[in-house]
C-alpha cells in the first residue's frame, strides 16, 4: 500500500494527477462507453450480431467477477458458477412458484448469493492455494447437484422455461428478450461494475486487500484482520456472478443445471486468464475474446475445446499478463510518442 499523500490539486507545472482528476477521467470514459453502447444497436444492422454482443457482454460480467477475486484476493475459484446460477435459479423458481413478486425476485437473485458468498467467504478465505479452489468447487458442484436431481424445484436436468410478466419496474419486460434494447442494458451495467471495481481498488479498502493478498501474515501483524475483508471481496464477485446469471435468464428465458457446472466456473476463469486478471478490465476483453473465438472455432471443427487450450497455453506462456496486459503495454510508448511530438 502506498503512504503517499495525493494531492486534489494539480502541481505547479505539472498536469493534475490527484484523484479527483483520474476520477472525473474515468467518469468521462464511462460516459462515452455508455453512449456507445446505447448507440451500437442503431450502427449494427445484422440481429444475430446484436444477440451474440449481448451474450458476450453477459460473459464479459461473468468473467469481471472471477477477475476481482483473482486480482484482490490473490485465490482462484472453480465454483463460481454456483451463484451466477443461484442468480437465474432464485428469480426464476421465485416467480414460477409465487414465492415473491417478480420486483422482489430479481434484488433476492442478487442479495442471496452475495450473502450466501460472504458468509462461505468468512470460512473458505482463510485456506489458501490448491484447498480452496478444491472447497470452491465443492460447493459449486454441490448445487448442481441439489438443482439436477430436485425434479420438483425446477424440473432437474430438463431445465425450465421462465416466463416473464409484462412488466417490471413499470418497464415493460419485453425489452429484455429483445437484442436491440438488451444489449445498451448489460453493457451499461458492466460499465458500472468496472467503474466501480476501479474506484474500490483506488480506495483504502482496496488498497487493504492488494496488501493482504500480497502478505497476509505481515497484514496481521501490522494489526489489519485479514478475513473479513477477503470475505467482503468473495460476496462482491458472487454479487458480479449472481447479475450476469440473472441478466441470462431475463435473456434466455430458461434455466438449466448446467449454469451450476465447474466447467463454466473453469471456462470463466480461462476468460480471465487469457485477458489478464491483474487489470480490472482485462476479465472483460478475454470473455469477449474468447466468446467470439469459440464461435470461429465451432464453426471450424468440432475439436474447438483443444483450440481453447492451446490458446490459453500460448497466452500463458507469452502473454502472462493477458491481452490486457498486452494492450496497455503497447499504450505506453504511444503515449510517449504522443508527449515527444506535442512538445
Amino acid at each position: 500500500m502506498s503512504g503517499n499523500p495525493t494531492s486534489l490539486t494539480a502541481p505547479a507545472g505539472g498536469r493534475d494527477s490527484g484523484p479527483l482528476s483520474r476520477n472525473w477521467r474515468l467518469l468521462t470514459a464511462a460516459a462515452v462507453a455508455v453512449a456507445a453502447g446505447i448507440a451500437a444497436p442503431h450502427v449494427i444492422s445484422s440481429v444475430l450480431w446484436i444477440s451474440l454482443l449481448t451474450q458476450a457482454v453477459v460473459d464479459m460480467i461473468f468473467a469481471t467477477s472471477v477477475g476481482l477475486l483473482v486480482r484482490q484476493n490473490g485465490r482462484i475459484s472453480f465454483g463460481q458458477a454456483a451463484f451466477f446460477g443461484l442468480g437465474g435459479y432464485i428469480f426464476a423458481v421465485s416467480i414460477a412458484r409465487e414465492i415473491a413478486t417478480p420486483e422482489l425476485a430479481i434484488i433476492l437473485a442478487v442479495v442471496l448469493p452475495t450473502l450466501i458468498a460472504f458468509l462461505l467467504g468468512l470460512i473458505i478465505a482463510r485456506i489458501p492455494g490448491v484447498a480452496h479452489a478444491m472447497l470452491t468447487l465443492a460447493v459449486g458442484q454441490a448445487f448442481y447437484e441439489v438443482v439436477f436431481k430436485w425434479r420438483e424445484l425446477a424440473n432437474g436436468d430438463d431445465g425450465m422455461s421462465v416466463a416473464l410478466p409484462r412488466t417490471l419496474f413499470g418497464f415493460d419486460s419485453g425489452m429484455l428478450q429483445t437484442p436491440g434494447s438488451m444489449l445498451p442494458i448489460v453493457w451499461t451495467i458492466l460499465v458500472m461494475i468496472l467503474v466501480g471495481f476501479t474506484l474500490m481498488a483506488r480506495s483504502p479498502f482496496g488498497q487493504l486487500t492488494e496488501a493482504i493478498r500480497e502478505n497476509d501474515e505481515r497484514a496481521q501483524f501490522i494489526g489489519y484482520t485479514t478475513t473479513l475483508p477477503r470475505a467482503v471481496i468473495y460476496g462482491a464477485s458472487a454479487f458480479v456472478a449472481a447479475v450476469a446469471g440473472l441478466l441470462q435468464t431475463l435473456y434466455n428465458g430458461y434455466i438449466s443445471p448446467d449454469m451450476f457446472h465447474w466447467s463454466l466456473s473453469g471456462m470463466a476463469l480461462i476468460m480471465a486468464i487469457v485477458g489478464g486478471p491483474k487489470i480490472i478490465w482485462g476479465p472483460a476483453l478475454g470473455a469477449f475474446i474468447l466468446f467470439f473465438f469459440k464461435d470461429v472455432a465451432g464453426d471450424a471443427t468440432e475439436y474447438w475445446p483443444a483450440l481453447v487450450g492451446i490458446m490459453l497455453i500460448v497466452v500463458t506462456l507469452l502473454l502472462p499478463e493477458g491481452f490486457a496486459g498486452l494492450a496497455e503495454r503497447t499504450d505506453v510508448p504511444l503515449r510517449r510518442l504522443r508527449k515527444g511530438r506535442a512538445s
